[in-house]
C-alpha cells in the first residue's frame, strides 16, 4: 500500500525534480516506510511506501530488464495483488527479483501489454512506464478500491493517488467545479470522472489509460460485476457456494507480512468477516468497534462485545465523543480531499488512529456487503412492481429548503447516467439498483472514505466483499435470495445465522449512524453564523437562510446543516488553503 504519482511531459524533456519532490512530499502519509523515484526521458514516477509484503526487498519502483540488463519497464503501484503467489506459480519461467506482490503485474505487462490487469485479483492503482516505447500505462481495479487522479496541463500529463498532491505540486490551481459542487451538496458525493476540482479528473473503476507524448491516447474499461442471467439455484446450494467464496476471499485478504485486524460494528457484514477470520486464524482476531455514549443514536458496542466474546476476539472499543467531533473534524476534512460528506468519516478516522497506535498496519472492513447482497432499503423500493417502485436518491439534501441562492436542475444527471448504463436486458430492477451503487456510491463515497481516513494514519484498508469470487457468488443470485420477508441480504443472514447465531442476523437492521445532528445542535447558535459567512457558503447561499437553518431541528435539517458545515470546511482547506489545525470553532473563526 502506497502513494504514487508521476509526470509525462509534452515536449520530451525530463520532469523537473522539484515537481516530483513536491508530489512525493504530499503523499508521505500514504507511505511512511520509504520513497522511490524513476526518471527516464519524459517520464518521472514517484512512490511512497507502506511496507506490507516483502518488507526488506519490496521497494519501488520495480524494474523488468532485458537480456542486456537494461530496464524495459518501470512500475509503481498502490494496493495489493492478492493472487501474486498463484501468478508466480503460473510464471515459473520468469525470474523474480523480489517477493513483492506488485512484481508479477510488471512481467504480465511485458507478456500481455495493457490487458495485463485482466489477470490480477486485488485492489490497485498501477502505473507502468514502457521505456522502449515511451508509453505510460495506468490501471485501476474494477471496483475502484484504490484511487488515482490526473490532470492534463500545457506542460504534460500528471497523476497522483490524491488530488491534493497535484495541487500541492502546483500543477493546477485549486478551482471549484461548480457542477460537481452542486452534486456534492445534494448527494454527499460526486459521480463520474470529474471531481470537485475544476481541472482534476479521477480514473474510473476498472479503467486503463494509455498516455503518449503527455496526452491520453487510449482508454478502456473492465466491469466489476459479472454478466449473465441470474442463477437458478436453491438456497442450500447457494449457501455452500457463498461459504466457499467467503473463505477464499478472506483467506486471500489476510495475506500480509505485518499484523492485521478488522473494523467491527457488530452488524451483518462485519460479523460475517469476523466469523470467517476466526475460522481461519489460530490466534484471536483483533477487532475494533466505535461507539457513541450519551446520544440518541444506537450504540453498537454492547452487541459487538457479545459477538466478539463469543468468538474469542481481541476486542477494542473506541469512544467517539462530542469533544472528538469538534477537535477532530477539521483534520478529518483535510484528509478528505475528494469530498464525501459522509459522517462515517469521523469514527472511521478515529478507528484508524487507534489501529495504528495498536500496531496494526492492515485492517479488513465490510464495505460492499450491502451493495452485492442487496442490503439497503432503497433496493427493496427499487424492486417493487410498478407503480410502487421508487427511484433512488430522488430528492437532494438541500433541495427545497430555501438555502441555496439557485438550486441546480442537474444535480441528479450523474446518477441518471449510471441508471441508464446499469439498465441491461438481463438485469432485474434490483440488479440495476445494485449496479448504480457499485458505479458511483461505492467508489466515490464509501471507498474514498475508507482510503483517505486509513491512509492518513498509515493503515491499509482491505474489503473482502469486493472480490471477484464473492461478486460472482452474490450478484447473480436470484432476487429472492437477496430480499425475502422484507429483509435485504437474506442469504448472508442465513449464512451468519448458521455460523454465528449470537450475531442475531434476523433482527431488524438499525443501520450505522453518527450523532452529528445532536453535536451540531449543541453549538448551533455559534456554528450557524460562522458557517454562514464562510467564503464557500457565501458563494452559494444567502447568509440569513443558513443561520435560520441552523436554528431549526429535525432529521433532514440536521443532515443539511452537516452538509453545509462539511463543505464550508472543505472549501476553506482545499480551495482557499487555510490551516486545518485546531478546534472546529477556532478554525471557522480564523479569517
Amino acid at each position: 500500500m502506497c502513494g504514487i504519482a508521476g509526470i509525462m511531459t509534452i515536449d520530451g524533456t525530463s520532469p523537473e525534480s522539484g515537481d516530483l519532490e513536491r508530489l512525493s512530499d504530499a503523499l508521505a502519509h500514504r507511505g511512511p516506510d520509504g520513497r522511490g523515484q524513476h526518471v527516464s526521458g519524459s517520464v518521472g514516477l514517484v512512490q511512497t511506501r507502506l511496507a506490507i509484503i516483502d518488507l526488506e526487498n519490496g521497494d519501488q519502483p520495480l524494474y523488468a530488464t532485458g537480456a542486456d540488463d537494461q530496464p524495459l519497464a518501470a512500475l509503481v503501484a498502490n494496493g495489493e495483488i492478492y493472487n501474486y503467489i498463484e501468478l508466480k506459480q503460473k510464471m515459473a519461467s520468469t525470474t523474480f527479483a523480489t517477493g513483492s506482490d506488485c512484481e508479477p503485474p510488471l512481467h504480465l505487462y511485458l507478456q500481455h501489454g495493457p490487458d495485463f490487469a485482466n489477470h490480477l485479483r486485488g485492489m490497485y492503482a498501477i502505473a507502468i512506464h514502457d521505456i522502449d516505447s515511451n508509453r505510460l500505462v495506468l490501471v485501476r481495479d474494477p471496483f475502484g478500491i484504490k484511487p488515482l487522479y490526473y490532470t492534463e496541463t500545457t506542460k504534460g500529463f500528471v497523476f497522483a493517488s490524491e488530488p491534493q498532491a497535484i495541487l500541492k505540486a502546483r500543477m493546477v490551481e485549486p478551482l471549484v467545479n461548480e457542477i460537481r459542487r452542486d452534486e456534492l451538496l445534494e448527494l454527499q458525493f460526486t459521480t463520474g470522472k470529474e471531481t470537485a476540482f475544476q481541472d482534476i479528473s479521477r480514473m474510473l473503476p476498472g479503467e486503463t489509460l494509455i498516455v503518449e507524448g503527455g496526452r491520453i491516447v487510449s482508454r478502456s474499461r473492465r466491469e466489476a460485476l459479472p454478466v449473465g442471467e441470474r442463477r437458478k439455484i436453491v438456497e442450500e446450494k447457494a449457501l455452500s457456494v457463498l461459504d466457499a467464496a467467503l473463505k477464499d476471499s478472506v483467506e486471500m485478504h489476510q495475506r500480509s507480512d505485518v499484523p492485521y485486524g478488522m473494523f467491527f460494528s457488530g452488524g451483518i457484514d462485519s460479523s460475517v468477516l469476523l466469523a470467517m477470520m476466526s475460522r481461519l486464524n489460530e490466534r484471536p482476531v483483533r477487532a475494533l468497534t466505535a461507539g457513541f455514549s450519551g446520544t440518541a443514536v444506537h450504540d453498537e458496542r454492547d452487541h459487538a462485545r457479545a459477538v466478539a466474546n463469543a468468538l474469542g476476539a481481541d476486542h477494542t472499543e473506541v469512544e467517539f465523543s462530542e469533544n472528538d467531533f469538534f477537535s477532530l473534524l477539521p483534520g478529518v476534512v483535510a484528509a478528505i480531499d475528494d469530498p464525501t460528506a459522509d459522517y462515517a468519516i469521523l469514527p472511521t478516522y478515529k478507528l484508524a488512529t487507534r489501529a495504528r497506535e495498536e500496531g496494526l498496519k492492515v485492517v479488513l472492513s465490510g464495505e460492499g456487503g450491502d451493495e452485492l447482497f442487496g442490503g439497503y432499503a432503497r433496493y427493496r423500493h427499487a424492486a417493487r412492481p410498478w407503480p410502487l417502485t421508487k427511484p433512488m436518491r430522488r430528492k437532494g439534501i438541500l433541495q427545497g429548503l430555501g438555502v441555496l441562492r439557485q438550486e441546480s436542475q442537474h444535480w441528479r444527471d450523474g446518477i441518471a447516467r449510471s441508471e441508464q448504463n446499469a439498465s441491461k436486458a438481463e438485469r432485474s430492477a434490483l440488479q440495476v439498483a445494485q449496479g448504480v451503487d457499485c458505479a458511483d456510491w461505492l467508489p466515490a463515497d464509501l471507498l474514498t472514505k475508507l482510503d483517505r481516513c486509513l491512509m492518513a494514519n498509515g493503515v491499509e484498508g482491505r474489503v473482502p466483499f469486493l472480490d471477484p469470487i464473492v461478486a460472482d457468488a452474490a450478484y447473480l443470485l436470484p432476487d429472492r435470495l437477496k430480499i425475502k420477508k422484507g429483509m435485504g441480504k437474506w442469504l448472508l443472514r442465513r449464512w451468519l445465522d448458521a455460523d454465528l447465531p449470537v450475531a442475531r442476523p434476523f433482527d431488524g437492521k438499525r443501520g450505522f449512524s453518527v450523532p452529528v445532528g445532536e453535536w451540531i445542535a449543541s453549538r448551533a447558535r455559534a456554528l450557524g453564523p460562522m458557517v454562514a459567512i464562510q467564503p464557500g457558503i457565501v458563494e452559494i447561499c444567502k447568509p440569513d437562510t443558513v443561520e435560520a437553518l441552523f436554528s431549526t431541528t429535525g432529521k433532514r435539517q440536521g443532515k443539511a446543516q452537516w452538509t453545509l458545515l462539511f463543505y464550508s470546511l472543505w472549501h476553506r482547506i482545499h480551495i482557499l488553503k487555510r490551516p486545518s489545525a485546531g478546534n472546529l470553532l477556532d478554525v471557522l473563526a480564523d479569517h
